[in-house]
């Protein structure tokens, strides 16, 4: 049993477990995405969770084609 998170075998984030291979790579970081993770499917690759939050709402739109209107007075 380890002595740090009391688990047979190690809790994936114990400084004690293995290492994790990345189930896939966040496509503006680079990090790894893992069991678990949540991240946004962008078609063209994914974005991680810490990605998307960082990003501003005309960002997350333009990531669906999207933008915002401008009103205009006639």
């Amino acid at each position: 049993m380890c002595m740090i998170c009391n688990s047979v075998p190690c809790h994936p984030r114990c400084p004690n477990a293995p290492e994790q291979t990345p189930l896939m790579r966040c496509r503006e970081c680079g990090g790894g995405i893992y069991a678990d993770d949540k991240y946004f499917d962008a078609g063209d690759g994914c974005i991680c969770w810490e990605c998307m939050e960082e990003k501003s709402t005309e960002e997350i739109l333009g990531l669906f084609g999207e933008s915002l209107s401008v009103a205009a007075a006639y």
